[in-house]
């Protein structure tokens, strides 16, 4: 689960600071008073912790909020700096909401506890972690799986053009902007205009204004020009031969509705349309401030890849390929709904202060801190979101539904595959086969086997036991090595030498960084530096000869896996290495900054060559498989020599070894959970995979060992049956206890009054004594009015019993007092009891 802990992790400790720091998030200032302020110097988030109703905060645990039905969060808590008045006040500790903390991320109590130490807190020590508590619900933000944002994917569009969609992500807006050929010509497609633009006049207004300077940023070798020379003509069929010219015309095509923002209703269409191209149009591209240059070059590389697309479709990307994929997790979901929700607060607080600055009698200053509640519109939205599984953001026009589910209990490996699982926002209902079928780039990254059947087969997958999903990385230091190792700074270069022959375009998470004329040397040396722990363990460098570039990449939500690392044809991982690891005086990461084990992704797999076995190694390969069998996942990895099966029967295995019947977990008796069936007499299995000892199966199985007999060419042979022994049964073969869960709230009351529990009423009260009927219900009550453990409960008898009613078994609610009133409430639930309570103020029911 270290995916899911590692990005929770970096958006509590990191994304958070970024969101709250960035330059419009960080400062609130008044329209009717310009003096007043309010500015977030600093944010953390506190303990988890839970607000009893005498309003006594106490450190809070993951058992004891599923057991009382809350929600496991903690506090957001800010310093801040604002005026009141005609002071400048500082405050630290302010909280401005809560955040629901995952299980086992570093602010959870349970992070780096032994096993004595989860007992104590009645926490299984085998249990995943990685998921949430919410109104005592246990939920799973699920995988999502999408498209590489920032990245250019050349693909056959709708209408059959060879076009370059390239979806713009920053912490500002999130754009999709095509550029694509039609009729021989090439043009720009962006939500904000309202008409298809030709690229020559996009390149006249961001300040390239040559021809010539345009056509050798796209590329003057042989064949390139005369592709790209009836997009010239367009400008001058226009009248347009300057930049001013240019904005003007984009700015005439820029829609209504989308204009850059408030403020701007007074500007020119040449500056609406200046705002447009930098903010707006492939917005991930950094600038310095009205500088296009980078903007163009990168515009320039995409025309070049799209017209060698449009004359050789072997070209074309795969959109299904995994290295185009990009998974996203809880940290990064999390993130988008913190930063949404942020900005509605602030929104809110700059609506206070306008609405009590405008007052002209006012006779007290305006004191923000009053505003801040930890019961904000941060807290509301988190539980929704995560409650609901809808995540609505208002700024992105994101609405997705299903991002979270209830935490499968079924059985312990069920909870474990539902970690792993990865979901696609693609269309279910779709009849198409390329997004479903099994891609060769998923080898060891994701499992064969593990995919539902029926309408989500192929859609639904699961991660394989090794694999790992990246979270961001600062890209700076990245950029700086890269420059120092000899790549040449894309803003020193012409067009033509950036589309030379003399050397390869350097890219860094998408972005053109320079030229290097020796691509082989690069790519050693920063894998050298790699091994040895100087850069990102997850960065990966890809040589694409076709393209003649290389990619590095440093971003989230990639699919890597580690491998052994071959030298000569020699294995660098040796047998001391092994007793080292085994005796625990070695970790991974130790043989990670030894360069014997190194994580790959998807796209450096391609420059890679990999041996199954250490008795097939040559001096070709590259890399050994650490096992075989880590392209399977956790739950596949459950069925015993997979590889003799037909694949389907696999398939099916995986989704059936999920529901089997066993023991959930070391803590399951404490868990109250209604949905758990339990094996009176579960049993390892008699054989077993090596991944059921990685996983601690055998420690918490599922299933009980039967001996099967088959009588072949005679009687009782029936195809999908068996035959069961009744001594067996009666001796407690397959016998299960379910749990059942009814609950009642003791609550306090505003006059200080409350709920208690009381024993059996005295014996006096009745006319028959013992024998009393009336009396017999009580039979079953402890002293402190709560049923024995183990009694056997027949219909009416009472189970609990409070000063203004007492609840019963089998639906039916008895009041005590002089009257009975039944109640059947079986149509609203079966799992536990409806409870009301009246009053004796009055002589008759209210």
């Amino acid at each position: 689960m270290k995916q899911h802990i590692d990005s929770f992790n970096y958006f509590v400790q990191t994304d958070i600071k970024n969101i709250v720091n960035a330059a419009p998030n960080r400062e609130v200032r008044s329209d009717v008073d310009p003096r007043w302020y309010l500015k977030y110097t600093d944010v953390m988030v506190g303990e988890p912790e839970i607000q009893d109703e005498a309003h006594q905060k106490t450190l809070a645990s993951p058992f004891e909020c599923r057991l009382r039905d809350c929600t496991y969060y903690a506090p957001i808590i800010v310093k801040i700096k604002f005026t009141r008045g005609h002071q400048i006040v500082n405050m630290a500790n302010v909280p401005i909401g809560r955040i629901p903390i995952m299980l086992r991320s570093c602010k959870c109590v349970l992070a780096g506890k032994s096993e004595e130490g989860l007992a104590a807190l009645k926490e299984c020590p085998f249990d995943p972690g990685g998921y949430f508590v919410v109104k005592g619900v246990e939920k799973v933000v699920l995988m999502q799986e999408q498209l590489s944002k920032n990245r250019v994917i050349i693909e056959v569009d709708s209408k059959g053009n060879v076009a370059a969609a390239i979806t713009s992500s920053t912490h500002e807006r999130k754009s999709r902007c095509s550029i694509f050929v039609k009729g021989g010509k090439v043009y720009l497609k962006h939500n904000t205009l309202g008409d298809d633009i030709a690229i020559g006049i996009v390149f006249k207004a961001m300040g390239i204004e040559s021809d010539q300077e345009i056509v050798q940023l796209v590329g003057a070798e042989k064949g390139m020009p005369s592709r790209y020379a009836p997009s010239l003509e367009e400008p001058v069929k226009e009248g347009i031969y300057t930049q001013r010219q240019a904005l003007n015309f984009i700015g005439a095509k820029i829609r209504a509705n989308q204009r850059p923002g408030a403020g701007y209703n007074n500007k020119t269409p040449e500056d609406e349309a200046r705002e447009v191209l930098s903010n707006v149009v492939l917005s991930h591209v950094p600038m310095d401030g009205f500088n296009f240059r980078p903007k163009a070059i990168y515009m320039g590389h995409i025309i070049r890849r799209v017209l060698t697309a449009e004359f050789d479709r072997s070209l074309l990307d795969d959109k299904d390929y995994c290295g185009n994929k990009r998974l996203e997790l809880a940290g990064q979901l999390l993130a988008l709904l913190f930063e949404d929700k942020f900005k509605q607060l602030n929104a809110e607080l700059k609506r206070q202060a306008d609405q009590h600055l405008s007052k002209p009698n006012r006779t007290s200053p305006f004191d923000v801190s009053k505003h801040l509640r930890p019961d904000s519109c941060i807290t509301q939205g988190f539980i929704h979101a995560i409650s609901t599984g809808n995540w609505v953001l208002k700024r992105f026009k994101m609405d997705r539904a299903g991002i979270t589910q209830v935490l499968s209990r079924l059985s312990y490996i069920s909870a474990l595959g539902m970690m792993t699982r990865i979901t696609s926002q693609f269309e279910k209902t779709r009849k198409t086969s390329g997004p479903r079928a099994l891609q060769p780039s998923q080898w060891g990254m994701l499992c064969p086997a593990d995919t539902p059947e029926g309408e989500t087969c192929g859609l639904v997958k699961n991660l394989a036991l090794l694999a790992h999903v990246t979270t961001d990385q600062d890209p700076t230091p990245i950029h700086r090595l890269c420059i120092d190792l000899g790549v040449e700074d894309v803003q020193l270069l012409t067009g033509e030498e950036l589309n030379s022959d003399d050397g390869f375009l350097v890219f860094l998470n998408g972005l053109i960084v320079g030229v290097h004329p020796n691509p082989n040397e690069f790519v050693v040396l920063l894998r050298a530096l790699r091994r040895r722990g100087l850069v990102g363990e997850f960065v990966s460098v890809y040589l694409h000869p076709v393209q003649r570039a290389v990619y590095v990449a440093s971003d989230g939500g990639r699919v890597c896996r580690p491998l052994i690392v071959v030298q000569g044809g020699k294995s660098m991982l040796h047998a001391a290495h092994m007793s080292q690891l085994a005796m625990g005086l070695r970790t991974l990461h130790d043989l990670m900054r030894e360069g014997v084990v190194e994580y790959v992704d998807v796209n450096e797999e391609n420059n890679c060559l990999i041996a199954l076995k250490e008795d097939e190694l040559t001096e070709d390969f590259t890399h050994l498989e650490i096992d075989p069998l880590t392209i399977m996942g956790v739950v596949c990895g459950l069925v015993p020599f997979p590889h003799h099966n037909q694949s389907p029967r696999n398939t099916y295995q995986c989704a059936m070894g999920k529901q089997a019947m066993g023991t959930v977990a070391m803590n399951q008796y404490e868990l109250m959970s209604s949905l758990i069936y339990s094996l009176v007499y579960p049993m390892k299995p008699m054989v077993k995979t090596r991944v059921l000892d990685l996983v601690n199966f055998d420690k918490v199985p599922g299933g009980q060992n039967a001996t099967l007999a088959v009588m072949s060419y005679s009687a009782y042979d029936i195809e999908d049956a068996i035959v069961l022994n009744k001594a067996s049964l009666d001796r407690g073969f397959g016998r299960c206890m379910v749990l059942r869960k009814h609950q009642t709230s003791l609550r306090r009351y505003p006059n200080g009054a409350q709920d208690e529990n009381h024993g059996p009423p005295d014996l006096s009260q009745f006319a028959k004594g013992a024998e009393d009927p009336r009396y017999q219900r009580y039979g079953k009550l402890d002293i402190d009015g709560i049923c024995m453990v183990g009694e056997k409960l027949e219909s009416n008898q009472i189970m609990v019993r409070n000063p203004f009613c007492v609840y019963s078994c089998h639906n039916v609610v008895h009041f005590d007092s002089s009257f009975q009133l039944p109640v059947n409430f079986s149509s609203y639930t079966t799992l536990s009891f409806l409870f009301y309570l009246y009053h004796r103020s009055t002589s008759k029911c209210p």
